[in-house]
């Protein structure tokens, strides 16, 4: 099958934010990543010799003078030696595992050094969710038209709605192209500046359209590459400092290396009790605001803005990313309800680029789930709670400890 996978930078913005991080903080860690289907699809036989040759095509996706000259300029937070260090980057297939059983029942454990696997969580997501649809037969039944005529549609109701919106959706998309066209059409209708009513007047939007999570197509687009950082840090730090001080030490972390920039922070690795328990006000105020990626959003956006106050910080001087498994009416629920109480913004990822008609989007995910700070210390356990239980991911026993500890 033809190489899915063809751009280094075809991967989202935080992969690479995070990267930077590690080789500050923690150069020599080892880490494990697991592959977690939440469906429990059974793929085709043979699936995972498919996915093994898409990996093995990897090595040679390198980082072009393009995407080095456009990160300069859109990701200036990264110092010029990141840039010559993923120039010598290889992606390595040694450090990925994939086995099928009898059943079709996929696994993958990817294991190496935390600065070089981190590349991979994209890459295999996209390549089974686009080899899945291909295989499904979905791509035989795509109807380019209607489908663009939909995503115009999106953008013509999430702009004239008032939202700041971005794609998020590289990781289970349909199909690489098809990501294209939606990051392209939204861009197209943003750039109209309004809609003529049926009034005949010309409304001016009222939202924004402005970027992708993706770095290849921000840099396509002429767009800016949204992302900042995610969960594996909190995770990784548990093991370092521990469940109530994991949060405040990454955010102290995460500062000192982008003295300030990408100042969004995704606060629910381990439930939001445990974040806002120890959310000095120094942290608070340094950092823009923070992303909500599970539980309630209406009971999370009270508490955040209940903690800020506590903190005497005016709300509405800070950010608030909804990214849960939106699509566009949810978001414009948000939007509403937040009311200017908080500077909102919107991250959806399947709904844009995996709502296709008849086609139903994968539920996959890849996450951090052991980890040793150097090749010569022990390794631990690394689990993901969240504010939803149907998100808590890892080793069951740690994750009912864990939670014994945090109580009600």
């Amino acid at each position: 099958m033809e190489q899915i996978v063809r751009y280094f930078t075809d991967n989202d913005a935080y992969t690479f934010s995070c990267m930077y991080y590690i080789l500050q903080k923690y150069p020599r860690a080892e880490v494990e990543y697991t592959f977690f289907d939440r469906n429990h699809t059974c793929y085709p036989q043979g699936f995972a010799a498919m996915l093994q040759e898409q990996v093995d095509y990897m090595p040679a996706v390198t980082i072009t003078d393009g995407e080095v000259n456009y990160m300069r300029r859109s990701m200036y937070y990264l110092p010029e030696w990141f840039f010559t260090f993923l120039r010598g980057f290889r992606f390595n297939p040694a450090e990925v595992n994939i086995g099928q059983d009898e059943q079709g029942h996929l696994s993958i454990l990817i294991r190496g050094k935390w600065y070089s696997t981190i590349v991979w969580e994209m890459v295999l997501l996209q390549c089974i969710s686009q080899l899945m649809h291909t295989l499904n037969g979905d791509t035989d039944n795509y109807d380019a038209a209607l489908e663009q005529e939909r995503t115009r549609a999106k953008a013509v109701r999430a702009l004239s709605n008032g939202l700041i919106i971005s794609d998020f959706g590289s990781r289970r998309r349909f199909s690489h192209d098809h990501q294209d066209m939606v990051v392209r059409v939204f861009k197209e209708v943003f750039s109209q500046g309004g809609y003529t009513g049926d009034d005949g007047v010309f409304h001016k939007w009222t939202g924004a359209f402005p970027g992708t999570s993706n770095v290849y197509f921000a840099m396509k687009h002429h767009l800016t590459p949204i992302g900042t950082m995610s969960h594996q840090l909190i995770e990784f730090e548990e093991n370092v400092s521990g469940l109530f001080e994991c949060n405040f030490n990454v955010m102290r972390k995460f500062s000192d290396v982008y003295d300030g920039d990408n100042g969004i922070f995704l606060y629910d690795c381990f439930g939001d009790k445990v974040f806002f328990n120890n959310l000095s006000k120094r942290m608070a105020m340094m950092y823009k605001g923070l992303r909500i990626d599970s539980g309630k959003e209406e009971e999370q956006l009270e508490k955040i803005i209940a903690k800020y106050e506590s903190l005497g910080i005016d709300p509405a001087t800070k950010q608030v990313v909804y990214s849960n498994g939106l699509d566009i009416d949810r978001a414009i629920e948000l939007h509403n309800y937040t009311a200017g109480r908080m500077q909102d913004s919107y991250g959806i990822g399947t709904h844009l680029t995996c709502d296709i008609t008849g086609v139903k989007a994968m539920n996959i995910v890849v996450k951090l789930t052991r980890m040793r700070i150097t090749e010569l210390r022990e390794w631990h356990d690394c689990v993901k709670l969240s504010c939803d239980k149907g998100k808590t991911l890892g080793n069951p026993e740690k994750c009912a400890y864990l939670i014994s500890q945090i109580g009600d």
